[in-house]
């Protein structure tokens, strides 16, 4: 079984914003530092400054770098904007945890060894060590801003892509339901119906009318509000596919069967506009479709809130293009990047998923709360 995902991580805290918050709160946390462990003499001896400072600024190097990439590992793989208390809830006990042992070394270095003639005592590392977690709160925070900066910049990115892509991808697709070769198919099954079923050609006309009216309002609402990363909700969504599929119906009659359950209470959940037409036109253009081998295509709600759809497989052969629609060259590719760009993934949630084996094609779809 093959499933594929087109989803990136988002970018973390880079190299160059950890040294830059490194820069800004080392410098007065080790003088801090070294006036706690080493006494108030830190500062009047030359020696004991230069040496005290040199090793004190090693030991607390270490201990930023060690801290550094424990927070950019947690910062991975705790990446979500709904794990935002539990990253920081983990990489403050972190911290806590990685400070209490370099205490112990600092404690042993000046305590039991009385480098530089130190003068602390268990009741100083104490407050040394509530220092240490304040500076952990102020580099949390830091590094959170950082954080929050490069989702909102990667946001902007993806909006100003998510524009180019549905305009593309809704002219394709308009642009394809009005060729030449769908509508003469169209008017070929409305042509036949007139001379055998005037209701039913009545019927077939006003599905047809619905499915270029929605269409349309899609592309031409999105130019005018200048939101193209605007999303439907479902409900609209099945709607315009029912009278999709009404003309496919009309056209292969009982080779094509279409089947649509989805529980109410997702009905106003959203989805990118013309995602279920493409999902559909693809089954349509790779399928063999016969009465004697219907095409069934299944959509389907599932229980934690995604859309399914399915078809059975019977792909044509390479003889068997005549009837086929003709391609948007959108397609799937069109539907995951906009997901992709909608900036709604977040790890540990649901990704569109595409299924394939010898009897189904599948693809999985988040819907959008």
């Amino acid at each position: 079984m093959m499933k594929e995902s087109l989803f990136e991580k988002l970018p973390g805290i880079s190299p160059s914003q950890r040294r830059w918050s490194f820069a800004l709160t080392m410098p007065p946390f080790l003088l801090l530092f070294n006036y706690f462990v080493v006494g108030p003499h830190y500062f009047t001896e030359t020696g004991i400054f230069i040496g005290a400072t040199l090793l004190n600024g090693i030991i607390l190097s270490i201990s930023f770098a060690v801290h550094s990439r424990m927070n950019a590992r947690i910062a991975a793989k705790y990446a979500g904007l709904d794990q935002t208390l539990k990253r920081i809830a983990i990489c403050l006990s972190a911290h806590a945890l990685l400070s209490a042992f370099a205490l112990v070394l600092v404690s042993w270095l000046y305590i039991g060894l009385g480098l530089f003639r130190s003068t602390l005592d268990l009741q100083t590392v104490l407050i040394v060590y509530i220092i240490n977690l304040g500076a952990a709160f102020l580099t949390t925070g830091i590094l959170e801003t950082f954080h929050a900066i490069n989702r909102w910049r990667q946001f902007e990115v993806n909006k100003e892509r998510l524009m180019k892509e549905n305009v593309n991808g809704q002219l394709e697709s308009l642009k394809a339901q009005i060729s030449p070769h769908f509508l003469f198919n169209t008017l070929n099954s409305l042509s036949a119906l007139i001379g055998e079923d005037q209701e039913k050609a009545e019927q077939f006309v006003d599905e047809m009318a619905r499915v270029y009216r929605y269409l349309l309002q899609t592309n031409h609402s999105s130019v005018d509000e200048g939101d193209f990363s605007q999303l439907t909700t479902l409900r609209k969504e099945l709607s315009f596919i029912q009278s999709y599929g009404h003309l496919l119906k009309t056209r292969y009659g009982d080779g094509m069967k279409l089947y649509v359950h989805v529980e109410d209470i997702f009905l106003e959940y959203r989805i990118p506009p013309l995602t279920l037409q493409l999902l559909v036109e693809n089954a349509v253009k790779h399928n063999v479709i016969r009465a004697s081998r219907p095409l069934s295509i299944f959509i389907l709600s599932t229980v934690d809130g995604q859309l399914m759809v399915r078809n059975n497989l019977q792909k044509k052969s390479l003889t068997a293009g005549a009837e086929n629609i003709e391609s948007t060259q959108v397609g799937l590719e069109n539907i995951l990047t906009k997901y992709k760009l909608l900036g709604t993934y977040q790890p540990g949630l649901p990704q569109p998923v595409i299924e394939s084996n010898h009897e189904f094609f599948t693809v999985t779809l988040p819907l959008i709360s």
